[in-house]
């Protein structure tokens, strides 16, 4: 084994209970910038775990059920996160819902037109929306800690931007006069709802690391 191998072997590893390779590459981006010396992992590498099933009513219980579990049955220090849109004027949809909005295969882009769709007779006012990103650590022992962050803005009348995932192409931060597909990566990785809670629970990341 050479050094480079050990030292990877050795390192702290934290696994992102996640498939979704967009979610992944945020979580990897931020993580490393933060910890630069912890190993990153994520469901993709374990291709036998078959998940639980969300059957949490919000973001924060959803989160709680992937790290709990994905701890347990992997034995490794786990990160869940549960995300997703919420447009007041619609009685919180898409909500826990943001990934199927429009079917349980439906793409992101089946999403965003049902989205703009279901928005179609509503007024300016209206249009406010946030999303919401809710993480939990556990050990394989117990869970440790969970939190959720915000970002507010509106949800535009068309798709705007190449960049991004999801809802990016039609929500504007309130504070920018751009959809998060505008942004550039390094950008939306510092203002995002997902950096926002990264920064929350990161002092449990490092106490499990000391």
């Amino acid at each position: 084994m050479n050094n480079f191998d050990e030292k990877k072997q050795n390192s702290f590893q934290l696994v992102i209970a996640s498939k979704n390779v967009h979610k992944i590459r945020e979580y990897k981006i931020i993580l490393s910038s933060l910890l630069p010396n912890i190993d990153i992992l994520s469901l993709i590498d374990f291709p036998n775990y078959i998940p639980p099933k969300e059957t949490g009513k919000t973001f924060e219980e959803n989160a709680l059920i992937k790290a709990e579990h994905a701890a347990k049955e992997l034995n490794k220090w786990t990160l869940g996160d549960d995300s997703g849109l919420v447009v007041p004027a619609l009685k919180g949809e898409p909500g826990i819902f943001s990934a199927r909005y429009a079917g349980e295969n439906a793409s992101d882009k089946d999403n965003r037109l049902k989205l703009l769709k279901n928005m179609e007779a509503l007024n300016e006012k209206d249009r406010s929306a946030y999303f919401e990103c809710c993480i939990a650590l556990a050990s394989p022992e117990e869970l440790k800690k969970s939190c959720c962050a915000y970002v507010e803005g509106e949800i535009t009348y068309k798709e705007i931007g190449g960049n991004g995932f999801g809802y990016d192409p039609i929500f504007k931060k309130h504070d920018y006069n751009k959809t998060f597909a505008q942004l550039e990566e390094a950008l939306k990785n510092r203002v995002s709802h997902r950096r926002k809670a990264i920064d929350k629970i990161l002092c449990a990341i490092e106490r499990a690391i000391s």
